[in-house]
């Protein structure tokens, strides 16, 4: 691996390629913070990606991505006299220091838990009203509700044991079940909404991240579909010309396959 040196010897040639791109490169020049955030979200999606995949060279390559838009926006930010790229370094080493009062003060700590109650007590104390101020609006549904859920867990607003979760997820169950027999479409939704609440709720008890569960899912039921789809052309027909029973041969296959 790298020595420190070797590392902040490749940092500075990196602004250094910024800087010279920003000055000659029309496409570099022309850039925003606005116009670089759809890109930014984009790289940290494929960065997310090569971590389910447990790629290390795709990670390595994502990592860098995202690592040009951090110096990209940190150039621009300078361009404004906002801040530089040490300020944001600084920026997140001050707050490190501050949030780790176990490491860098005196404050002891049983385990991890504890230390995850002290920051968002940290948090209160820097002024913020509320523990769920830093969940971004933006977050997509199911990434939102898990972030506000180990947040509220964070100032002991939660449950025991899991058990206890278990049964909230089958009590609404039974609530969107009864909602469904009644035909009342908003309800069902509603209802639908609170039992994935429940469950993404009990995945935290469980020690499942629910996003990577269900991204697994995804792409294990598109190997699996891809697969009956090349099963299919072998035989020369279309999917649309099988039967069900035919299809399911298929499907039952592709879980051997991908075993």
């Amino acid at each position: 691996m790298n020595t420190r040196k070797q590392q902040l010897e490749a940092f500075n040639r990196l602004l250094d390629i910024m800087d010279e791109l920003r000055e000659k490169c029309p496409w570099d020049k022309k850039q925003t913070l606005q116009s670089l955030r759809h890109l930014t979200i984009e790289e940290t999606y494929e960065l997310a990606d090569a971590i389910l995949e447990d790629d290390l060279s795709e990670i390595k390559k994502e990592l860098g991505d995202v690592l040009l838009h951090i110096v990209f926006y940190a150039k621009i930010g300078s361009e404004k006299k906002a801040f530089d790229i040490a300020d944001v370094a600084n920026s997140i080493s001050e707050k490190l220091i501050d949030r780790h009062p176990h490491i860098y003060g005196d404050v002891e700590v049983a385990n991890e838990e504890e230390v995850k109650q002290n920051w968002e007590k940290l948090k209160l104390k820097e002024g913020k009203k509320s523990v769920l101020e830093g969940v971004p609006k933006s977050l997509p549904a199911m990434v939102k509700a898990n972030r506000i859920q180990d947040k509220v867990a964070g100032v002991g607003f939660d449950w025991e044991e899991p058990h206890q979760v278990w049964e909230k997820v089958q009590e609404e169950l039974e609530e969107l079940n009864s909602e469904i027999k009644n035909n009342d479409q908003e309800k069902i939704e509603k209802e639908f909404g609170d039992v994935l609440f429940s469950m993404i709720n009990y995945a935290r008890f469980i020690g499942v991240n629910p996003e990577n569960a269900l991204e697994k899912t995804n792409k294990k039921f598109i190997n699996r579909f891809q697969y009956l789809e090349e099963a299919a052309k072998k035989e020369g027909k279309e999917l649309s010309e099988m039967s069900l029973v035919e299809m399911d041969v298929h499907w039952e296959n592709s879980k051997k396959f991908f075993k």
